[in-house]
This record gives structure tokens, C-alpha cells and sequence, in this order.
């Protein structure tokens, strides 16, 4: 290894981080990667679960609970996974991680409130304590390891006043960074291994990228290094032409460009994080998605080369867990602002709209429960909103099926089960991609398996026929 070594970024997720056999496959891989001439960045997420849990225990503490439980439960999780690895468990960063954050919760759980500022920093505990673990680990197996804290290496964009998406949900600016690339390149330990999902704050506290924050944390840093590519590396080997859990005989896709991954990864494929893209598009940084489990398979590369040229239909992804809200307009036809209204009462309960489809007497958007909080309280203010200028309905239990693939307006005739899909079952919402990417329909949601199923089985007789 030298220092002008070009950087490779490696995400492994919280599923490829929790077990010692985990562990000895990061290590086989990233002797590999040094053997190929290039420096390995390693970005991980917290141990499998432990982010959900840390979040029901900040939820527990502000009710009040007593937190003591959850702090010895999980300090015995990662002292059990240190000791399998052959690691001291008394590591005094260990300890004093598991003891700011047993101080921090005890201190909501006192107040019974906590600032977005104080959520952040409980909520990155998982991440901290699963890297130093894995870099004692790493660097005990004589694979030279430094522990970097990802705040030296991201810094959030200052968004004011609001202070859940500066702490909870933030972003960091686009673009190289020599300065970044010169320092790390200094340090002389073969391996850098840090957070995914934490950032620096403004103010020099931390910040989170949000749900998907590890995906976003590798290829932001791909960018700033200029990477030759990122490795995503997680619990299934790549993308498929649909969920192998519904369709068993769905397969691998090899290559896909940005925009079919977009669209794949925004209507249902769980792989990868749409927001992690971006990063990796605006850099022309491949994405390589791996599996720890099948580290031989070459899983699924994304890049702007690979980006479909030719109508073709690639995957059939769904939803499920939706809702759909129909509002009636009949008395505003004709009028002006009617649709900027609308979304105006989305916005103001916290809302995305997910597609929307509009007549001159009717609306209906669908809702996605991975981007919304669908509780009743929330859709009870939402429907009140609504009926200044409509006369709404939420209809729940719905899930969404989408075509995804390129030029799809000259696919379709290939799909002909797809008329079969539009025909039989009751459509709800139906929206075509601006970008011709995709074609979304929404229906009940005990009938898209079958749907999926059937549209599959089209898609792969075009396939072969071609």
C-alpha cells in the first residue's frame, strides 16, 4: 500500500457487522482489496437492530422508564460479540461510550424530554460502539486499522431554526474535498474505518443523515475522495427483477444505470437507499452492491454507463403498507391553486406525497409509511385540513405495484398480463413516470403478490424472447 493509492469506500450494514463470521469475511475482503492496489475507507452501521432499539429506548426514557436495563443489555450484547472476536471486553472506549450514553438516557428519562440535538447523539451510540469493536478487531488480525470519528470527516449543512433536520434528518454539501483526501491519505494504517450515518453539527455536535444514513455517509465520502467505486455490502447479492422472498425465481440484474436504480430503490427495493445515489451519480462513482453471505458473487454494479439505452422492463417491485387519499374537487373545477392547496396541507402535517394522479373534479395521492407517519392522529389532522378545499377519503390496507425499467411506453406491449392486472382488480391510483422509468398502480394490498407474480412471468418471457 502507498499513499497515492486510489480509495475504494466499503459499507457493511448492520446484519454484515454482527457476528464473528461477519467480521472474518470483512477482513478476507479487505485484504483483497489492498492486494489490488487500493486503499480501503470502511463505513459501518450499528450492530443488527440496535439502531430500533435505541430509538425505543429514547422513547421508553421520555415516558420516564428507567433505562438502566437497556444500557446492561446492551453493553452485554457488544462485550458477547468482543469476546467471541477474542477482544478484551473491558476496553475503556467500549465503557465509556456504553456510559454516555446510559448518562444521556438517564437524563431524558429525568427531564422527560430531550432536544433533537440530545436525540442525535443517543442515537449514534450503535454506530460508535460497533467500529471500535471492529477496529480493535480489524487491527488485531494484523490488518493495520485507525478508528476515525465520522465527524471529522462530514460536516451537516446548517438549516437554521429547524432543528429535527439539522440533528435527525441532515445533509451534507456536494462536492470533492482535496483537503480531506490529503489528510487521510497521511495517516499510515492500512485500513480507515468509521461511522456510517453520522456527521458533524454546525455547531460542532453530531448530526444524523436519517434512515438509509450508512448508503448516503459511503458515497458522500466516495465523492470527497473520488473514489474508484463504493461497495455496498448487505445481507442479499444485489438487485433483482423483483423480491425473491414473493418471486422465488426472480434474478440478479448485473448492471443498471442511476436512473433505473432510482426508480427501483423509490418504488420498493430495500437494497440500497435512493439517497445514497445522488452522491455517487454527481462523482461518476460506481456503486458495487455486495453480499457478505456470497462475497464470491459479483452482485449488482450501478453506473451511468450501464443505463438502459433500449425500451426494456427490468424489475417488478412493490409496496406494501400504504394508503391512498382520494379528495373530490368538483367545487373548485377551474379554479386556481387548487393542486398547490392540496400539497399545502400535506406539507403542513408532515406529509410526502408519494404519486398523484388529478382530474378536473378529483384528486388521489398515495402515501408511502417509510417516508410518513401514518398514525391516526396524524391522517385525523390531515382529513380535517382537507375538507376546506376537497371532500377527502383515506383508504388504507393498498399496496403499490410498479413497472421499472426504461422507454416503458414501448415495453408494455410486452407485458400483456399487465391489461389482465388493470382489468381484475380494483385500481386505486395509477401514475406513469415523468421520466418513462416507471408505471405505478395501486390496489388492494392482499392482492400485489399475485399481481408481482404474474407481471414477473411476463417480464421474463420478454426477456428470453428477446
Amino acid at each position: 500500500m502507498t499513499r497515492s493509492d486510489p480509495w475504494v469506500v466499503l459499507k457493511f450494514g448492520g446484519t454484515s457487522v454482527s457476528t464473528p463470521e461477519c467480521w472474518e469475511t470483512i477482513a478476507k475482503i479487505l485484504r483483497e482489496r489492498i492486494s489490488e492496489g487500493v486503499r480501503p475507507l470502511v463505513v459501518c452501521s450499528a450492530l443488527s437492530q440496535v439502531s430500533n432499539q435505541l430509538e425505543d429506548a429514547l422513547a421508553d426514557a421520555l415516558l420516564g422508564g428507567d433505562p438502566s436495563d437497556f444500557v446492561a443489555s446492551l453493553r452485554e450484547r457488544h462485550h458477547r460479540l468482543a469476546s467471541e472476536l477474542g477482544l478484551a471486553t473491558e476496553d475503556d472506549e467500549l465503557e465509556a461510550e456504553i456510559a454516555r450514553l446510559g448518562e444521556r438516557l438517564t437524563g431524558v428519562s429525568m427531564l422527560r424530554e430531550a432536544s433533537p440535538r440530545v436525540e442525535a447523539e443517543i442515537l449514534c451510540a450503535g454506530e460508535m460502539l460497533s467500529t471500535r469493536i471492529g477496529a480493535a478487531w480489524l487491527d488485531d488480525q494484523g490488518l493495520s486499522t485507525r478508528w476515525v470519528d465520522a465527524r471529522t470527516l462530514l460536516t451537516a449543512e446548517d438549516h437554521g431554526d429547524d432543528l429535527g433536520r439539522q440533528y435527525l434528518s441532515a445533509e451534507c454539501g456536494a462536492g470533492a474535498d482535496p483537503a480531506l483526501a490529503a489528510r487521510l491519505s497521511g495517516y499510515d494504517e492500512a485500513v480507515l474505518l468509521t461511522q456510517g450515518f453520522v456527521a458533524r453539527a454546525p455547531d460542532g455536535g453530531t448530526a444524523l443523515l436519517g434512515r438509509g444514513g450508512s448508503d448516503t455517509s459511503a458515497t458522500l465520502l466516495a465523492e470527497r475522495l473520488g473514489a474508484r467505486h463504493v461497495e455496498i455490502w448487505t445481507d442479499v447479492p444485489g438487485l433483482f427483477s423483483a423480491d425473491p422472498r414473493v418471486v422465488p425465481e426472480a434474478r440478479r440484474v448485473e448492471r443498471l444505470g442511476f436512473d433505473e436504480t432510482m426508480e427501483l430503490t423509490t418504488r420498493g427495493a430495500k437494497v440500497l437507499h435512493p439517497r445514497s445515489l445522488t452522491p455517487a451519480r454527481r462523482a461518476g462513482v460506481p456503486i458495487h452492491v455486495r453480499c457478505t453471505r456470497e462475497p464470491a458473487s459479483h452482485g449488482t454494479v450501478i453506473d451511468e454507463e450501464h443505463g438502459l439505452e433500449h425500451p426494456s422492463a427490468v424489475a417488478i417491485s412493490s409496496r406494501h403498507g400504504m394508503a391512498v387519499v382520494v379528495m373530490d374537487v368538483e367545487r373548485s373545477w377551474q379554479e386556481v391553486g387548487v393542486i398547490a392547496e392540496v400539497a399545502a396541507c400535506f406539507a403542513r402535517h408532515g406529509l410526502s406525497i408519494d404519486s398523484i394522479s388529478s382530474s378536473q373534479t378529483r384528486m388521489t395521492v398515495s402515501l408511502d409509511p417509510s417516508a410518513n407517519s401514518l398514525d391516526e392522529e396524524t391522517l385525523s389532522g390531515l382529513l380535517a385540513d382537507l375538507r376546506r378545499c376537497s371532500d377527502p377519503q383515506i383508504i388504507s390496507g393498498v399496496a403499490s405495484v410498479s413497472v421499472v425499467g426504461a422507454h416503458l411506453q414501448r415495453v408494455l406491449p410486452a407485458l400483456p398480463s399487465l391489461l389482465d392486472a388493470l382489468e381484475g382488480h380494483r385500481i386505486y391510483l395509477l401514475a406513469h413516470a415523468a421520466n418513462d422509468h416507471s408505471l405505478t398502480f395501486v390496489i388492494d394490498e392482499e392482492e400485489a403478490d399475485d399481481v408481482v407474480r404474474m407481471l414477473h412471468r411476463d417480464l421474463l418471457r420478454s426477456r428470453d424472447a428477446a
